[in-house]
């Protein structure tokens, strides 16, 4: 089954799959307060960079990051698609909202 035709129920539990990681979330919730570089989220995440990097590749293949080219480095923010709500402190995936309060 293509994503769009995807049952709306498939689509919140896959969503949700990506997010039952912790790491991931945490890596949202600091891009919540903008665009950040692989180094400045390590220093808050202290995780070794190459699974870092390995989150953020999920995050950007489920539609949830986006990165864009700065110079040599790569700049990841949520990407518009991504709507936030609740004075930008929680997140609507369209079949729920998550909340970082």
């Amino acid at each position: 089954m293509n994503r769009k035709s995807e049952l709306p129920q498939s689509f919140c539990v896959r969503k949700l799959k990506v997010l039952a990681v912790t790491t991931r979330l945490a890596i949202l919730e600091i891009l919540m307060e903008g665009p950040k570089h692989v180094g400045e989220l390590n220093t808050v995440l202290g995780v070794e960079q190459s699974l870092l990097s390995h989150h953020l590749k999920v995050l950007r293949k489920e539609g949830f990051v986006e990165a864009t080219r700065d110079g040599k480095a790569v700049l990841y923010s949520l990407a518009p698609a991504v709507w936030r709500a609740n004075n930008g402190k929680a997140i609507d995936l369209g079949c729920c909202l998550l909340s970082f309060t």
